[in-house]
């Protein structure tokens, strides 16, 4: 039988209608209608057909870089911060190194050491250029993967730390009397409560590892924004292009907040 005053509680997970139609939003809705009509009927936006193929592919090769990055990053900040909880002493100190000297030092300045630094030592080594490596190492994009790469494991290892080590004991001393073996406790207990809690954080991490990937376009990858640079250099017009890139950036932005909403209210918690 059910409770009526558990069943006459709001759904706070569900916007009602009193808090859309609340007055400062309603007239933040009306300012960025009429910033949205002055920017279409003031402005030119005759190059945007022209360029329309480049842009898509531009959009193609950041989504790439994000999720490719951010995938790999997340691989190797489950060890990074597994080890800092429980690994032995040597490991814990070189996790620990790892994560303050990424996290310490501008990304800009590792994918240019990455880039301009290793990069340069390959081509020295015939070794190198006879492999079937060499294709790839010619190329500038395996260094924004791996600069990339770097930091998100680095900042996302430190937030998985936190999360693991903020487990209840209990639950793997539980699970551990049940009779489950070390690695069926990790992969069935620890490993989903840890990327639970995280799961917010890591929210944020991909939003700022989308924002980062703009700087792979010093180094000649050609992704969407180098294709807004090559679009202002080209028409000689300013505002607009940088206008659409925040646009493109902001729905990206939007689109990946509400998937990691959605899979949050789709994880069962504690008490549901």
């Amino acid at each position: 039988m059910s409770d009526p005053t558990i069943s006459a509680l709001p759904l706070t997970g569900l916007p009602t209608k009193a808090s859309v139609f609340k007055p400062h939003r309603i007239v933040l809705v009306v300012i960025a209608a009429l910033l949205v009509f002055c920017m279409i009927w003031f402005m030119h936006w005759d190059w945007v057909p022209k360029y329309s193929g480049r842009l898509v592919h531009g959009v193609g090769v950041t989504l790439l870089m994000l999720f490719s990055t951010a995938i790999l990053g997340f691989v190797l900040a489950v060890p990074i911060g597994l080890v800092q909880v429980a690994g032995p002493w040597p490991f814990k100190v070189l996790a620990r190194v790892f994560c303050t000297i990424i996290r310490g030092t501008p990304l800009l300045l590792q994918l240019w050491l990455l880039y301009y630094g290793l990069g340069s030592l390959f081509p020295q080594f015939p070794e190198i250029r006879n492999s079937f490596l060499w294709p790839y190492l010619r190329e500038a994009w395996p260094y924004g993967v791996a600069a990339l790469t770097l930091s998100f494991a680095a900042y996302e290892g430190e937030v998985m730390r936190g999360a693991f080590a903020g487990v209840p004991s209990g639950e793997l001393e539980a699970a551990r009397a049940y009779g489950m073996s070390r690695f069926t406790v990790f992969r069935r207990i620890w490993l989903p409560r840890a990327v639970h809690r995280a799961l917010p954080t890591l929210n944020g991490e991909t939003v700022l590892q989308l924002k980062a990937t703009p700087l792979v376009a010093t180094i000649t990858v050609i992704d969407l924004y180098a294709v807004i640079s090559k679009v202002r250099q080209e028409t000689y017009i300013t505002y607009e292009p940088l206008l659409l890139l925040a646009l493109i950036y902001l729905v990206m932005t939007a689109i990946l907040v509400a998937a990691f909403r959605y899979f949050e209210s789709k994880i069962p918690s504690r008490g549901n």
